[in-house]
């Protein structure tokens, strides 16, 4: 269903820069409200990096049976500064439902309190404990798949590059949902999305940078791979990957742009653009057609190995 004129004026009409970071966290958690809360069947476990414990939920999925099943490990979308797992809870449940997988999704710690690489450093540290058996459930390395939203799909992306450089584990397989992969969202922005959709689609321009700026501790940050991937030159060696983008959505073409340095570098690489959609849309309910047409992509991404 196309976006109509008169969504356009409401859209636009919610659209706007600046980020006050306590109402914005107010006005998320709302989401943790939650009256199905009682129906999920979830598990919480603490992974420490050094001397921090990193709350982490685990969401099985219906089945009985829940030995030896896949498991996808999750990061939260927000911009770095807002979003828990605690607001996570519903995605991360319908996601252990619709593709029958053990859902880990880690509690980072968030900017401006803690910026980069805290967050990201965190996310690396479930990763390695999940990946080499240091965790609650014995995981098979080769059925893990990274998966993040926005923030959460840059620090996915961030954390291939790292575990690749680092070499202690490699992820096959990351699902990177409208991720942010670079750094720049002002006029000098490569990217045709940014402007054209940088002011009337919710999320703007102005708030991306506002973003990057309480996440970053310096200048030099934003001209880190870890930071925005797409700032990496060597793009080998990388899992294989799905990436999903919003066709009214000012990340759209960094995203898709990630994809195809991943793929020139010759890795296993697919990219669909959700016709009509806006940036978010993942958070919506489970019959939202965006969601269903996106479940669909994931599990054939999923049954391909």
């Amino acid at each position: 269903m196309a976006i109509n004129r008169s969504m356009r004026m409401v859209l636009k009409a919610l659209s706007f820069d600046g980020i006050e970071v306590e109402a914005s966290r107010h006005l998320a958690n709302l989401k943790a409200i939650d009256p199905m809360k009682i129906f999920y069947r979830t598990m919480d476990y603490k992974i420490y990096n050094d001397d921090y414990e990193i709350p982490v939920r685990i969401y099985l999925p219906r089945e009985k049976e829940t030995e030896g099943l896949p498991v996808m490990l999750f990061f939260h979308g927000g911009g770095w500064v807002t979003e828990s797992i605690d607001n996570y809870e519903r995605i991360c449940a319908r996601m252990a439902e619709a593709t029958n997988h053990i859902v880990v999704s880690v509690g980072y710690r968030l900017a401006p309190e803690y910026k980069f690489p805290t967050g990201l450093n965190d996310c690396y540290a479930v990763a390695k404990a999940v990946y080499t058996n240091r965790f609650i459930l014995e995981v098979d390395p080769e059925r893990i798949t990274l998966i993040g939203d926005s923030a959460g799909g840059n620090l996915a992306a961030a954390l291939s590059l790292m575990a690749r450089d680092k070499g202690e584990f490699l992820p096959k397989r990351q699902i990177l949902i409208y991720p942010a992969t670079y750094c720049d969202y002002g006029e000098n922005t490569p990217f045709c999305s940014v402007r054209e959709n940088g002011s009337d689609y919710l999320l703007t321009a102005g708030k991306m940078q506002d973003y990057i700026n309480l996440y970053a501790s310096c200048e030099e940050d934003k001209r880190n791979k870890y930071f925005a991937p797409l700032r990496e030159r060597d793009f080998s060696n990388q899992p294989k990957t799905l990436i999903l983008t919003a066709e009214y959505d000012p990340l759209r073409d960094e995203g898709e742009a990630y994809g195809r340095r991943l793929a020139n570098a010759g890795n296993e690489v697919e990219i669909h653009r959700i016709k009509d959609a806006l940036h978010g849309y993942f958070a919506l309910g489970i019959k939202y057609y965006h969601v269903q047409e996106s479940f669909e992509i994931i599990n054939q991404f999923l049954r391909e190995d």
